[in-house]
């Protein structure tokens, strides 16, 4: 198993275990939340402010290049991590960015009707704040599964090959944090807030650079240079 595979299923078990305290506070504590209401995140420490350090830093890695904590897969936006490879015309580029962005733009629907359906819910006061907090750490959780194991976003709207080559990986943090635009608050919206600067960042990259997102003009995305090796798989030296 390669080093950052094993750094990334020891941030899922902390993740699990994370989702565990939080429903362990719904449970016991749900009076907790109420630091996700207005200003009352300046009130009193909770253990939902622990979450909201980790999620902080979570972002932050991703807009400061720190190469050996990260994969290269979200990193490929810095032009210190690109190697260039086979040349590509204007041409050539303005085809993979009109393709990337078809594919990104199949999720986007798709997120954002899950984002809609939240906010129904929210609207008919079927769930509160609580339940805002449990679904994003749920998407915490299973943000690192596809990562790791298996990806609905990459078999069924991205067909891309893995996670390093991902058009949409620096996604996560928005696509986990839209639900906190329900919940109001410094608390929620301050996270959201972070992720769409994430979000901002690497869209400016992808289209300011395109040639560093592909596998074809960046060969540090290959599998033949590959050194992550998040797919787990043993045979991947050996394709190009």
């Amino acid at each position: 198993m390669s080093t950052m595979r094993l750094k990334y299923k020891g941030r899922l078990v902390m993740r699990c275990v994370m989702a565990a305290a939080a429903l362990a506070v719904y449970i016991f504590r749900r009076e907790m939340f109420l630091a996700m209401s207005g200003m009352e995140f300046f009130r009193k420490l909770t253990l939902l402010h622990l979450c909201w350090f980790v999620w902080m830093c979570d972002m932050l890695l991703q807009i400061v290049p720190v190469r050996p904590a990260i994969a290269i897969g979200s990193l490929k936006q810095f032009g210190r991590y690109y190697v260039p490879g086979k040349p590509a015309n204007e041409e050539q580029l303005r085809g993979f960015v009109r393709k990337s962005d078809i594919a990104a733009a199949r999720v986007f629907a798709v997120w954002a009707a899950v984002a809609a359906a939240i906010g129904t819910l929210v609207l008919l006061d079927v769930i509160g704040r609580a339940e805002i907090f449990l679904i994003c750490m749920f998407f915490y959780v299973c943000d690192l599964i596809c990562v790791l194991f298996w990806c609905p976003f990459r078999v069924f709207l991205m067909k891309n090959r893995c996670c390093t080559t991902c058009r949409i990986f620096n996604w996560d943090h928005i696509m986990m944090f839209v639900p906190f635009v329900f919940s109001g608050g410094f608390y929620g919206l301050s996270l959201f807030a972070m992720s769409v600067l994430v979000f901002a960042v690497w869209e400016a990259a992808f289209h300011l650079h395109p040639e560093r997102f592909w596998e074809r003009t960046n060969a540090s995305l290959r599998c033949s240079q590959c050194s992550d090796v998040l797919c787990g798989r043993t045979d991947h030296k050996l394709k190009l």
